[in-house]
């Protein structure tokens, strides 16, 4: 069954769409493959890693109505990278998380905080949630400052994916902290 993309939001600059198996050269060659882009990650993914990645976004998109996504400029329709929202396992509690990657010639340009606040808002707004984390590695500098710019900030620290890793969190109040705030 072939996957039908469909634009899930849009921002001033950027449109996000649902990832399709034409996607795979894109996602491997200029974020995959990258070691720089790849820096935070485990490790490089291969050719039929990336196919795993698109058809298991294609599963939470059919699933959960959410997903990580294809970020494109909006007036070319060149694809910048992937952000979106994921169901993530937090010390047992589920937590959506924002996530974002860009290829490296699209750094620097404020695409990554303006498609991880389109985002929030979707978030907020269409899927009605009232709290949004994002998971980084406490080196990973440019993240940080991407969740920071959301209005997020860090609650605490954790052990996830054999590292440390540092849970930024904010709810549609505008608050940061745990969930009884």
């Amino acid at each position: 069954m072939a996957h039908q993309t469909r634009i899930v939001l849009e921002t001033e600059r950027l449109r996000l769409r649902t990832m399709d198996e034409d996607d795979a050269p894109f996602l491997y060659e200029k974020l995959f493959q990258d070691e720089e882009v790849m820096k935070y990650y485990p490790s490089l993914k291969d050719e039929e890693q990336t196919k795993e990645w698109i058809a298991w976004n294609q599963k939470n998109d059919r699933t959960y109505h959410t997903s990580l996504w294809i970020i494109e400029e909006k007036e070319t329709k060149e694809p910048l990278g992937q952000s979106g929202i994921v169901l993530q396992n937090v010390e047992g509690q589920t937590e959506l998380e924002i996530g974002y990657m860009l290829k490296r010639s699209a750094w620097g340009k404020g695409y990554a905080v303006e498609a991880a606040k389109g985002c929030l808002a979707y978030g907020f707004d269409d899927m009605k949630v009232r709290r949004m984390v994002s998971l980084i590695r406490p080196d990973n500098e440019a993240s940080v400052k991407v969740a920071m710019k959301m209005g997020m900030k860090k609650e605490k620290t954790i052990s996830k994916w054999d590292q440390m890793i540092d849970v930024y969190s904010v709810t549609r109040d505008g608050k940061s902290g745990s969930l009884e705030s």
